[in-house]
């Protein structure tokens, strides 16, 4: 792993972990067209890391928020509030993608990373799926709106994700659109649901390096791919939280379709 490779990885995972666009297609496609060798689990770890900072950062508010709405609703075993009811709602919601990640990460990984035609597919597919439901979502209720029945349905659609191409934040905003909620109440629940996920990622390869240690010569591109993925991973969440309160996300689904054609056309064409 050199340098350029740590700052161009990290830039892609900062960028389209948040976005809609799915960061797994990109790291997979992307050494792929450029003909790189594969990063390794020590720069993985280092990708998931500074995601997780960017999200820890930005929502740092919001966390404390939750921790202390949840330890509030453990000691007065009451559930009357939102701000009481979140921090359980997204737990429950993590437990699908918790499960199923730990199931078949691994096997998903194995059969998309030799595929490009298969992520393009999917990078189309579920492309058009997130434009009609930004296009067809009633798009009427907040946050506060949240129940049981939505937070677990938007956690079913995250299992998806581990399908590169997918998208983990764009298939659970294409679940919150298709339920009726708002764009930015959608891609707020869909960040702070990436939280525990991100974190429990990060954890377990930290402590899978941490048991047989950093190869020789990653340790400094490690931390450069850390922190590029931290910054670009914050400018994209302020990016898109700003954007949905005015726009369509239109753009990101065509971005989705050209990138899913482009990378068509390059099979085809070799």
């Amino acid at each position: 792993m050199n340098m350029l490779h740590a700052v161009v990885l990290g830039a892609l995972q900062g960028f389209c972990e948040v976005l809609p666009i799915s960061s797994s297609a990109h790291l997979i496609l992307v050494p792929w067209f450029l003909k790189w060798p594969e990063s390794g689990l020590t720069f993985d770890v280092a990708l998931h890391l500074g995601t997780l900072i960017a999200l820890a950062v930005y929502f740092r508010q919001d966390i404390v928020q939750l921790v202390v709405s949840a330890l509030d609703a453990i000691a007065t075993r009451s559930l009357d509030t939102l701000a009481k009811r979140l921090p359980f709602l997204l737990l429950a919601a993590t437990v699908p993608a918790g499960v199923i990640g730990k199931l078949f990460e691994q096997t998903m990984e194995e059969v998309f990373r030799e595929s490009p035609l298969l992520i393009a597919i999917f990078l189309i597919v579920f492309g058009i799926i997130l434009g009609l439901a930004d296009r067809w979502g009633r798009k009427r209720y907040g946050l506060s709106d949240v129940k049981t029945g939505s937070a677990l349905t938007i956690g079913l659609f995250q299992c998806l994700a581990l399908i590169p191409g997918v998208s983990r934040s764009g298939i659970t905003i294409t679940a919150g659109l298709m339920l009726g909620f708002t764009r930015e109440s959608a891609a707020r629940f869909s960040f702070l649901l990436s939280l525990p996920i991100v974190a429990g990622a990060a954890l377990l390869k930290t402590l899978h390096v941490a048991k047989h240690g950093i190869p020789a010569g990653e340790g400094l591109p490690m931390l450069v791919g850390i922190a590029v993925s931290a910054v670009t991973g914050y400018i994209s969440v302020a990016f898109l939280l700003r954007m949905v309160q005015k726009r369509s996300i239109a753009p990101f689904v065509w971005y989705r379709l050209l990138a899913g054609g482009v990378v068509i056309a390059l099979i085809m064409a070799r």
